[in-house]
């Protein structure tokens, strides 16, 4: 998103707001969703699964955000709930973790993608005049769309793909930025 703010495609609370729901209905919030509800299932072991998952990943960036991402939750995870996660990409370890304490895979995924739209609203908040009244519009407007990806992912599965192509070339194009705020 940083990249698309960059280059003014991101600029104001309804660009911001479509920009998110792509990520959400057709993009990597979509398949963040389905490779945790894939963990959560054990179709695969973990190590496993995550390379796969990774073999997804539309650019350098994405997947060293998921892989940090993901070491820091196994790592926290489990010290906290005294359960082995592996060090492997967001998604993955969370679906296994959640699978390991018993939580329930529809919640979950509606937590996830709500978390998903509040830290990339929190992200336009700091790219551009952005104030917490719009900043929680956009939040409220993006809940029902992180429902109905969360209750489609659970009763069909779903297969990985992403037509949110802006923001998965945006994710290409965000290590040649002069200036970041951002690792990812």
């Amino acid at each position: 998103m940083e990249r698309a703010c960059a280059d003014g495609i991101v600029h104001d609370a309804a660009s911001l707001e479509a920009w998110l729901r792509d990520v959400i209905e057709v993009g990597s919030g979509r398949s963040d969703a389905v490779w945790i509800a894939r963990a959560w299932h054990e179709d695969l072991p973990p190590v496993e699964l995550d390379a796969l998952a990774r073999s997804y990943m539309p650019s350098s960036d994405r997947l060293r955000e998921a892989e940090r991402q993901g070491a820091a939750f196994a790592r926290i995870t489990s010290d906290v709930w005294h359960i082995e996660v592996p060090p492997v990409v967001l998604p993955v370890a969370l679906g296994h973790a959640a699978r390991r304490v018993g939580l329930d895979l529809g919640p979950l995924l509606i937590l996830y993608l709500q978390g998903v739209v509040s830290n990339m609203v929190a992200c336009g908040q700091r790219l551009m005049p952005l104030g917490q009244t719009d900043a929680q519009r956009i939040v409220a407007a993006l809940s029902a769309p992180c429902v109905a990806v969360a209750e489609t992912v659970v009763a069909e599965g779903g297969e990985i793909w992403s037509n949110s192509f802006m923001a998965d070339i945006a994710s290409m194009t965000h290590e040649t930025m002069d200036v970041r705020i951002f690792q990812s």
